[in-house]
């Protein structure tokens, strides 16, 4: 089951990628239902590409039920974690309590302060102060992580997304200590007892790996939004972020947004509408 579903993700990766090596750009003459002006395809006739790939998320339009679904919907299809979750000891006899410092997130709620320490303010408008924000990476442009990693596990597109090859990470944490975000998480232990219901579809990962969110890579090569995207309820859109006529860029021209960490010159390709 384990080598089946392994294979299954290659194969869908590896469309991804043919369909990015022979149309690394696309025409975006009309629009999806989601509205982010991808519609046209790459020669792989299902992947939807962009130049670079991005993230808006409208922080009006979130609230704690819309952020547990989002959650919930990245964490259960990439077969995430969840050490809260009951073990079968008679299964797994050697399964310990999982320390709190050992979760593993992919997308989660920050409060301001910690998200956007560099943006805190003595008079910072009060809605602020207990509104929890989604955070996940940043795909950032100039990412550290990438540029930390001796493996190449961790590698950027020519599309933007910076992604992970589990096979090759060895768990130096280098990337982790390179991440400005937090957006990494490493397996202290085998993740798989700590799942209630696998995904097939995905690959599992194993004891001493890191893992963050991939923007739902393996769906763009289907032509599916990301699943945070389809539970946000709108307040979520994905795009290219260069492209002048996508609905991703539209939303930054009309509202005024934010990233983290500006300052560091890591370019964020996540941004806030505040």
């Amino acid at each position: 089951m384990m080598e089946k579903s392994r294979r299954s993700f290659l194969k869908v990766a590896g469309i991804a990628a043919i369909g990015l090596g022979v149309s690394p750009a696309m025409n975006f003459a009309s629009s999806d239902s989601h509205g982010t002006g991808i519609a046209a395809k790459a020669k792989n006739e299902q992947a939807l590409v962009a130049k670079r790939w991005g993230m808006v998320i409208d922080t009006g339009k979130l609230n704690d039920e819309i952020n547990e679904k989002i959650v919930e919907a990245c964490h259960k299809a990439h077969n995430v974690p969840n050490f809260s979750h009951e073990i079968d000891t008679e299964k797994y006899p050697d399964t310990r309590p999982a320390n709190q410092k050992q979760e593993i997130k992919w997308i989660w709620e920050e409060h301001f302060p910690y998200a956007f320490p560099d943006k805190e303010d003595e008079f910072l408008a009060e809605k602020y102060h207990d509104l929890p924000f989604l955070v996940t990476c940043n795909h950032c442009k100039n990412a550290p992580c990438v540029q930390a990693c001796p493996t190449q596990a961790t590698f950027k597109r020519p599309d933007g997304i910076v992604i992970m090859d589990f096979h090759r990470c060895i768990g130096c944490r280098f990337c982790m200590a390179a991440c400005p975000y937090g957006s990494r998480s490493f397996n202290f232990r085998d993740p798989r007892p700590f799942i209630a219901e696998t995904n097939p579809d995905f690959p599992t990962r194993s004891k001493g790996v890191v893992e963050k969110c991939n923007l739902c890579a393996e769906r763009l090569a289907k032509g599916e939004m990301p699943h945070c995207v389809e539970a946000s309820e709108g307040a979520i859109v994905v795009g290219d972020l260069e492209n002048p006529e996508s609905e991703i860029r539209a939303l930054l021209k009309e509202q005024y947004a934010i990233r983290r960490n500006e300052s560091l010159g890591t370019e964020p390709s996540v941004y806030y509408i505040m």
